[in-house]
């Protein structure tokens, strides 16, 4: 059982809904599915109680072993829902991207996202919005949204069509790449292209995630891995550049390089730089910036060069090295979107795998 299930993985999609207690072998076939949908009641673990108490690890209740207070925001489950009812229907609107395009949807109006991205760069905004209004109305279905929660994925509709999305959320490390959103890409990116779904990435990434705590978390293999899934799919991808176009960390949204989607437009609230604007500066003047002795003068030269930096990296001044076709009206990306899908030849029907197995991870 175990075996033939697991070879099921990439040819069709699996979805497993956790009600109740699960342990055990169960476990291993919930696990081995591309989607976990559990309920809130659930609890989920490869072992549970008597195996705990068997092995000398002490006494717990089931509901002390895998509740979903912590097998949600670790990645474990995919999607938590209220009850088995909701489960089911979460479950078939998941599958339903998996069966092509339907008839009858509605579109929202595209005009406010003319204003979704204040203008003044440090103010926050909600990129799920963006999300919805881009999206056919009520078609979002967010995978694993509390876990690695500086990146959004999920499936959406354009005119009935589905295509999985790819997002940064300024709300987490205004964006940052780390090690969790990392892995809740890559495998997002590989289950999409297993089925030949398109994908759109929203881009509003300052870089990959620096410094020693995240280096503790192995973010050197876990980064990379956006890359390599991202630098080898051939569904189609279509990015959208929202404000920060960063370095490393944009390139790995986008399948390492500008060059992957089919189209890359950028909204004018973009900036393009190679890495963190204060910190470019800081090397490219490091010369100039010790030889001013005097503080004030100093802070002053650095904020002039700054402003400077951030005034060249505009989307109006930087776009035409930054790999993107055409800076756009925001409320025309939906428009945008639906032309990209348009000029895609018909998808052969697949027979057998494009890929051994989706990453359970």
């Amino acid at each position: 059982t175990f075996t033939q299930y697991a070879q099921l993985s990439g040819l069709v999609p699996l979805v497993a809904i956790v009600n109740g207690r699960c342990f055990a072998g169960n476990t291993a076939l919930v696990a081995s599915s591309d989607v976990i949908i559990a309920t809130e009641g659930a609890t989920l673990g490869m072992g549970g109680p008597a195996m705990i108490e068997g092995g000398g690890l002490g006494v717990y209740t089931p509901e002390e072993v895998g509740p979903m207070s912590f097998q949600v925001p670790n990645g474990v489950v995919d999607i938590l829902v209220k009850d088995e009812s909701a489960a089911v229907e979460t479950a078939k609107k998941y599958l339903s991207y998996f069966q092509g395009t339907i008839d009858g949807w509605e579109v929202s109006d595209q005009k406010p996202l003319r204003h979704e991205v204040p203008e003044n760069r440090l103010r926050l905004y909600d990129m799920r919005e963006i999300i919805t209004t881009l999206a056919d109305v009520d078609s979002f279905l967010e995978i694993r949204e509390k876990f690695g929660v500086g990146l959004i994925t999920g499936f959406i509709r354009v005119e009935g069509r589905p295509l999985g999305v790819v997002a940064n959320n300024p709300h987490h490390l205004a964006g940052a790449i780390d090690s969790a959103g990392a892995d809740k890409g890559a495998r997002f990116v590989q289950l999409c292209d297993a089925f030949d779904i398109p994908i759109l990435s929203l881009m509003d990434c300052p870089g990959i995630m620096v410094g020693p705590d995240v280096e503790r978390t192995a973010l050197v293999r876990h980064a990379l891995r956006m890359f390599n899934v991202g630098a080898n799919i051939s569904t189609p991808m279509f990015g959208v550049v929202v404000r920060k176009a960063y370095g490393l960390g944009v390139q790995a949204m986008c399948g390492a390089s500008s060059g992957v989607p089919n189209f890359t437009v950028a909204w004018p609230t973009a900036e393009f730089a190679a890495m963190n604007i204060e910190g470019s500066v800081k090397l490219a003047f490091r010369k100039e910036l010790m030889e001013i002795v005097d503080s004030d003068e100093r802070r002053a030269y650095f904020d002039q060069r700054v402003a400077k930096a951030y005034d060249d990296a505009k989307a109006v001044n930087a776009a035409s090295s930054g790999g993107v076709d055409e800076i756009i009206d925001p409320a025309d990306t939906r428009a945008w979107i639906i032309s990209g899908l348009n000029a895609l030849p018909p998808i052969k029907k697949r027979e057998g795998k494009k890929h051994p197995y989706i990453d359970p991870w």
